[in-house]
């Protein structure tokens, strides 16, 4: 499994049904950590991720905490706008976990503090633009990374 897409209280169905096929399509696993903004059975979750959600390896936690405990030794990179480095500058390698925060606010502000060293940032060329959309942020950086460890 190359990369792991690590979705941290995600609150809109259509956004991880999205994030779920691109796991599928580029070969990466799925982690989400509750609490959800939707159910796990919404069907806008299931429209967006169409039929392909029962092939998908997902990985649910019961909370940040859980997560951590579980993937501690794990190799991270964490994508937010406050980042000082370019996701390009991610240190790519296989089972690396990509971990993204909710579409509402980002990640917590104690994670992108104790982790301010492997925070990174997808730039943005307008200043009219806060964020991108957390489907689309995932998609660049997957595929951002899938190009260097295969190319």
């Amino acid at each position: 499994m190359p990369l792991n897409i690590v979705l941290i209280e995600p609150e809109i169905p259509n956004n991880t049904g999205n994030i779920g096929r691109l796991a599928l399509a580029s070969g990466s696993k799925l982690h989400l950590v509750k609490p959800f903004g939707f159910e796990i059975d919404d069907a806008k979750l299931k429209r967006a991720g169409l039929d392909y959600w029962p092939h998908l390896e997902v990985i649910y936690y019961e909370n940040i905490n859980d997560f951590f405990r579980v993937n501690s030794n794990e190799d991270m990179a964490f994508l937010s706008s406050h980042g000082t480095k370019q996701h390009w500058d991610i240190p790519f390698k296989d089972n690396l976990f990509l971990v993204f925060g909710k579409e509402s606010v980002g990640l917590p502000k104690h994670i992108t503090e104790t982790y301010k060293n492997q925070l990174f940032k997808i730039p943005l060329y307008s200043n009219k633009v806060r964020s991108l959309n957390l489907a689309n942020a995932v998609s660049i950086t997957i595929y951002e990374g899938l190009r260097q460890l295969r190319f």
